[in-house]
């Protein structure tokens, strides 16, 4: 049986998962783990990192973040100066579905709270993870071409958490950094407390 890959460049087969290569694939460029962080930056240029026009796109996966403090919430910012400043203006959109252990609660909203409107905030991905042992939130955000000196930065993200009301919500956010300035810099922290245990990954999308 072959599997069929599709891209810009029209289809490609192969037989094995091995065989599949163009268009589309991800390069791990680092992985950072967590451990009582205040927050965790990818700047380009320092630690390895690459966050320029090497790749049109990058995506960050997040995996079992585990925050220090209850009901908190993962955001990112961006830099157009290597990190001096996190403060980029940004206009986001974020909804939410829910679904609680008993089944008594569930629903799927839009979050206003959760959304920026040409403000220079963190913008949050999920909604109230738990620090319980087991709880934690996981996802990633996909950065579309953030080397443009052209165009905004258009930024899509997806989160899945173990809510602190025990809950399973998955939150989806979208939007772009109001920007013609390169991006070249990312910060994650909580929206209060530290980062206790997880990783970050950054890849580039060949």
């Amino acid at each position: 049986m072959s599997i069929v890959k599709l891209n810009n460049n029209g289809v490609k087969n192969a037989t094995t998962f091995g065989s599949i290569t163009g268009l589309g694939d991800l390069v791990l460029i680092k992985t950072v783990t967590a451990s009582s962080s205040a927050s965790i930056s990818f700047v380009n240029g320092a630690s390895s990192v690459v966050l320029d026009n090497t790749y049109k796109e990058y995506i960050f996966f997040f995996n079992n973040i585990h925050p220090a403090t209850d009901a908190v919430i993962l955001g990112f910012n961006l830099s157009i100066d290597t990190g001096s400043n996190y403060n980029v203006a940004k206009t986001t959109t974020q909804f939410r579905a829910e679904h609680d252990e008993g089944g008594s609660a569930a629903s799927i909203a839009y979050r206003t709270a959760n959304d920026l409107a040409q403000a220079t905030g963190y913008q949050r991905f999920g909604d109230d993870t738990g620090n319980g042992n087991d709880e934690s939130c996981s996802g990633y955000l996909h950065l579309f071409d953030p080397s443009s000196t052209t165009f905004v930065k258009h930024f899509v993200s997806v989160n899945m958490e173990y809510n602190s009301a025990n809950r399973a919500t998955n939150c989806y956010a979208a939007g772009y950094a109001n920007t013609t300035s390169a991006i070249d810099a990312i910060d994650f922290k909580m929206s209060s407390g530290n980062i206790d245990a997880g990783t970050i990954s950054l890849y580039g999308v060949n």
